[in-house]
């Protein structure tokens, strides 16, 4: 594609995931200021390896922007804030004991929003990521583990794991402890 041909696409393709891939950004670097900066970043380089994407259409745009948006933050969490990379997830520590309880006393709770975004931005950042680009971005398995160049079976456990400590945050937080 030609100069402005190119440009016309791509702005076609990727400008309509313009707020998933804030999203994304905002929650893996945890403040406004530096996912717009991640943001801006991501597309920049997107477009400059623009001649490399071969998906068909807007569907396959979101997932290969987001992956770009993800690599990016990473990339900078690397360098600026290396410690939120370094925290990891004991499964051991977050273990519920009565899943059937828990289900049953979360679901006749409601949830506040505050509380769960608070609990949301606890979350160790692979566990948050998974959330997010599953739960609020709608990204399929299969495109998570692309995006993440890890295993299925790892998406899966990550999101399960999510869901539980989420599960066990708000409990804690609705209760009072």
């Amino acid at each position: 594609m030609l100069g402005q041909d190119k440009r016309s696409y791509f702005e076609q393709l990727m400008l309509p995931h313009l707020d998933a891939a804030y999203n994304l950004a905002r929650w893996l670097t945890g403040n406004a200021q530096d996912a717009e900066d991640m943001v801006q970043e991501a597309y920049l380089r997107a477009f400059k390896s623009f001649g490399t994407f071969h998906g068909n259409g807007i569907n396959d745009s979101r997932a290969w922007l987001l992956t770009i948006v993800r690599n990016t933050c990473y990339t900078w969490l690397h360098r600026n804030q290396p410690e939120n990379l370094a925290a990891s997830f004991d499964e051991e520590l977050y273990t519920v004991a009565d899943e059937a309880e828990n289900s049953e006393t979360l679901l006749s709770l409601e949830a506040d929003l505050d509380m769960l975004r608070q609990a949301v931005g606890e979350l160790p950042l692979e566990l948050r990521e998974a959330i997010i680009l599953r739960e609020l971005e709608g990204l399929s398995y299969k495109e998570m583990a692309q995006m993440a160049r890890v295993p299925l079976g790892t998406i899966m456990s990550r999101l399960a794991r999510a869901r539980r400590r989420l599960q066990q945050s708000l409990e804690k937080r609705l209760i009072g402890e």
